[in-house]
Parts: structure tokens; sequence; C-alpha cells
């Protein structure tokens, strides 16, 4: 189960969750771990548009931005307005394996029930060994959030997992989240110290026409 039952003094800021812009991969729905790809020009257009969601934020307290080490999630950050503040390697992508830069309809000819979130991935990462990166990130995040607000830059996957597991999910709940490009999803322990979700995926883009992954 998730690390985030939180302890006392339980934490008062807010975990924001962002997922890069668009990339060419992602547009097409290739899976994306380590491969290093750029932002696409629309990806550019989305992250500087998330500037104004994030402004609106009003970032409060010793606020912490950390980043994944893929140089999309770290420009991300910075055409929003970010000041990176530390580069974090659990905030990489999932490890695809031998399905990195394949698509989810290509894995299934061989595999016709595949799922990342069932599956795994062949010479990268399983359920367990995500869901273990996930809850170290959510561990040392909910320690922060007794400070400032804490942002997570990364990717689309290990978003969804890190949404599944700050809820008290099992990573597996992942697969019912869709984390959009350059969006931000804020969440926080409500009164009860009970996580909560704030605001999900919201956009400076109109994304209900975005049509990528």
């Amino acid at each position: 189960m998730t690390t985030s039952t939180p302890t006392n003094p339980v934490p008062r800021y807010r975990l924001i969750i962002i997922r890069h812009g668009e990339t060419e991969w992602s547009a097409t729905g290739r899976h994306t771990g380590s491969t290093d790809l750029p932002l696409t020009d629309i990806g550019v257009l989305q992250a500087k548009a998330l500037g104004t969601v994030v402004d609106e934020m009003d970032l409060a307290g010793d606020v912490s931005v950390w980043s994944s080490p893929r140089l999309r999630a770290q420009r991300t950050a910075a055409l929003a307005g970010l000041t990176v503040t530390r580069i974090d390697p659990d905030l990489a992508e999932w490890d695809y394996g031998v399905y990195e830069g394949r698509t989810s309809a290509d894995i299934r000819r061989e595999v016709p029930d595949w799922s990342i979130w069932t599956h795994g991935a062949p010479g990268g990462e399983s359920t367990a060994q995500a869901t273990e990166r996930v809850d170290r990130v959510l561990a040392q995040a909910e320690a922060a959030m007794t400070d400032g607000d804490v942002v997570l830059v990364g990717h689309g996957h290990f978003s969804a997992a890190l949404t599944a597991r700050f809820l008290g999910q099992p990573i597996e709940f992942g697969r019912h989240v869709r984390v959009l490009p350059a969006s931000a999803s804020v969440f926080h322990f409500d009164h009860d110290a009970v996580p909560t979700v704030r605001v999900f995926g919201r956009t400076g883009y109109d994304s209900l026409d975005y049509d990528g992954r």
C-alpha cells in the first residue's frame, strides 16, 4: 500500500504533479522512457501556456521543484516559469525495457492483453519495482510538504502512478488516470489527514481537442 499516510505533523502544503509537454513519440503513443526526446513545437507552446496555471497556483512556503533527469521535463519546467531545485532520478518515466519506442497496439500483437499496469516491461521495470520507486518519491515529497509546496515534474505513466499511490490505491489504479501533456494536478491532505485531489489535469491550452497521448 501507499506510504502516503501522514505522520504528525500533517503536511499543510500542496503536492503538484506536472507532466512534460508533447514530444514526437508521445504524440503518437510510443512509450518513451530513457530516450531523451525534445519537445515538439506544440509541446513548447503547451509548456509556455502552463506558466499561467503555475502563476495562478501562487506557490507557497519553502517551495521545492523536483524534476526528472530527462530534458523534456526540465525544459517544460523552465518554460512554465519554474526553477528546478533538484534533479531526481526517481522521477524518470517507467523503464519500458524492450518495449521502449513501441506503441501498446504493436506490443499487443505479441502479448494480446498487455498493459504496463499489469505486466510491467521485460528488461525494464515490473509493477512492484515501479511501486517501490513511486513510494520513495512520495515519502520524500510528503516530508518536504511540511515546509512548502512540492512540485514534481515528470512523465505520463509515472505521474499516473504517483496519483494512484498518493491516494492510497495500488499502482494498477493508474490505468484509469490520463495525464495530459503539460498538465498540472494539485493534491493535499485535508483536515482529517486524508490524501485528496484538489485539482486534476489543469492545462493552459485547450485540451478538449488534444488527441495525442
